[in-house]
């Protein structure tokens, strides 16, 4: 089996059995955070305390992949959330919570960014929409069905049992990335890829990269789309449909799930699309279908069409994870992979913590309809500056 094959195919393990954790405790994490005897605002707080982790730790991640190898910090960051995650079940009181939780989004984000960047260093241009595609895809599908087994733990051993399973499943994630993944640091090195540039320190790679153009743009795509993926269909949509249609959480749950298999459905003919025809070819028409699938949400009349709504909101945002993923590691420079990746992903990173804040404050000022219409608008107006001035990364075959 070739070497590329082989680590991707680990990683989607390692990836899996880590957000299969994190899915588990979708459903209890509100409950939990209630339990502490805290006001509603203030259970916010144990989700955006996540993102912001995730966030800050983005670029250091890279450096760190940098400096010691992809495989090493990997493992360090699925034993720092493990080790997160048990705390939170244990957990003793609300400030203790929210910082096993900050503990916990800080593993996540070394393994989150890290797998992204050795997605970058395996994938060779022309296959490289479909590896990324099919990562996330098992990303998509196993954080989709976490909430399932997390739903039963909590039901049959307590509130903080899907927190202490989460752990166990990043401990084993550790296990996975110390004896199953290769290195790949030096990968493209060997293969006299365009790894092989000359050394250059992290934060001046960053600064090269910053003036790019394309770059800049896909970055603050991904900004948008964790703006609508947290304000928008998180925190306004479920509000917004259960006031319109009446419809109960367990129809809104299984709308979003079977949004999140239709998104890893297509993992891979999105990924084959963006290689054969060119990754704008993909990323614009999503970034389309991710403000209207928002309006979709906003006018529906039925529950059928907010069912609709769910499934092209899947396709659209699996569309808009891999392609840009893959363009972002198409803009790298030589040896500037885990720069380029760290960069993206903390600039995503962003948006789940400003979308919660930003769009409740609109839901607050002039309510829900005009704070969804502001969420569509983001990924529609980047996209049409993304298709009039960023340059294509990669033109597949098919495209000329």
């Amino acid at each position: 089996m070739p070497l590329e094959r082989r680590v991707l195919i680990w990683m989607c393990v390692l990836v899996a059995v880590n957000q299969l954790g994190f899915g588990a405790m979708i459903p209890t994490l509100p409950l939990y955070a209630q339990s502490f005897g805290v006001a509603a605002s203030a259970i916010g707080m144990a989700v955006a305390v996540y993102g912001l982790a995730r966030f800050l730790v983005a670029l250091p991640a890279g450096g760190l992949a940098d400096r010691f190898g992809r495989r090493p910090t990997l493992a360090l960051g699925g034993i720092v959330s493990g080790l997160g995650n048990i705390w939170c079940a244990y957990a003793s009181s609300y400030p203790e919570f929210i910082i096993a939780r900050f503990v916990a989004g800080a593993g996540a984000g070394l393994v989150i960014t890290t797998g992204q960047v050795v997605l970058a260093d395996i994938s060779p241009p022309e296959m490289r929409g479909r590896m990324i595609g099919l990562y996330q895809g098992t990303f998509i599908f196993a954080v989709g069905i976490g909430p399932f087994p997390g739903g039963l733990l909590a039901e049959h051993y307590g509130l903080g049992a899907p927190f202490a399973a989460a752990g166990i499943a990043a401990m084993l994630a550790a296990v996975v990335a110390w004896f199953a993944v290769t290195e790949t640091r030096d990968f493209g090195r060997a293969k006299g890829s365009k790894q092989a540039g000359p050394k250059t320190s992290f934060f001046a790679q960053i600064r090269e990269l910053a003036g790019r153009t394309g770059f800049l743009l896909v970055s603050l795509l991904s900004f948008a789309n964790a703006v609508v993926r947290t304000g928008g269909l998180f925190s306004i949509v479920p509000l917004l449909v259960t006031a319109k249609l009446g419809i109960s959480v367990t129809q809104i749950g299984f709308g979003m799930m079977l949004g999140s298999i239709s998104g890893a459905l297509t993992a891979y003919p999105v990924g084959w699309l963006a290689d054969s025809f060119g990754r704008k070819a993909v990323i614009v028409p999503a970034s389309m279908l991710i403000g209207a699938s928002m309006i979709v949400f906003c006018y529906a009349p039925t529950y059928a069409w907010f069912l609709v709504a769910s499934i092209v909101w899947g396709i659209a945002i699996q569309s808009a994870g891999a392609a840009p993923a893959a363009y972002a590691a198409d803009s790298a420079p030589p040896g500037r992979n885990a720069a380029a990746i760290s960069t993206f992903r903390m600039t995503g990173d962003a948006g789940y913590v400003v979308g919660p804040l930003s769009l409740g404050l609109l839901v607050d000022l002039y309510g829900t309809t005009p704070a969804l219409w502001v969420a569509a608008s983001l990924p529609v107006m980047l996209g049409i500056a993304f298709a009039l001035f960023a340059p294509e990364t990669h033109r597949g075959a098919r495209a000329h």
